[in-house]
């Protein structure tokens, strides 16, 4: 096993059903709070991490990372784990003088991925959150921060057939457990 998955909660854990489930590397995730109107809030994360505010309920990706807009007053970037502590530097610096909170939360939250066939994937978050999941509710670029059965988490989907989810590293394991039986051949809902 890779040292970089031993500093996960799960170490890398993975299910195979109908649907793909595993526990991703460490992920960088910095949490920035401030007022979205400010445009001093907005060059300073436009310039520490090269992407604009995205806009409600949306997640922006690019070469440095995604912003993901996590309500009306705050961010979570996605950054390299190892580029965490260079990113909360440059948020610091370019927020000086604004009114802002930057917290590295990496170690705090697990990171899963979903892959499968698109709708398979749809089908399994369906079960598990009170969300419309229909492509034409939610799409590449969508975020949504929910409950995932009886827990906080947060998802979105970088590309058909892939849903990636994060929540609480506390609750990993319920959280991997919760996916992995929707997901377990013999479940298929075929909704989507």
């Amino acid at each position: 096993m890779s040292e970089a998955l031993l500093k996960t909660a799960l170490s890398g854990a993975s299910s195979d059903g109908f649907v793909r489930v595993e526990e991703l590397g460490p992920q960088g995730m910095i949490t920035l709070r401030g007022d979205f109107d400010s445009a001093g809030f907005a060059a300073a994360v436009k310039k520490a991490v090269g992407l604009a505010l995205p806009k409600q309920r949306k997640i922006s990706s690019g070469k440095g990372g995604s912003v993901a807009w996590m309500s009306p007053d705050e961010l979570l970037i996605l950054v390299d784990y190892d580029q965490v502590g260079a990113t909360v530097a440059k948020l610091n610096a370019a927020l000086e003088g604004e009114h802002a909170l930057v917290a590295d939360v990496s170690d705090a939250r697990a990171f899963f991925r979903l892959s499968g066939a698109d709708g398979a994937v749809r089908d399994v978050m369906a079960k598990l959150a009170p969300v419309d999941f229909s492509p034409a509710a939610f799409g590449k670029g969508d975020i949504r921060r929910s409950r995932l059965a009886q827990v906080a988490g947060a998802f979105w989907t970088p590309e058909e057939g892939v849903m990636q989810v994060i929540c609480f590293r506390s609750v990993a394991q319920y959280t991997f457990d919760l996916l992995s039986v929707s997901a377990e051949t013999g479940g298929e809902v075929a909704f989507y």
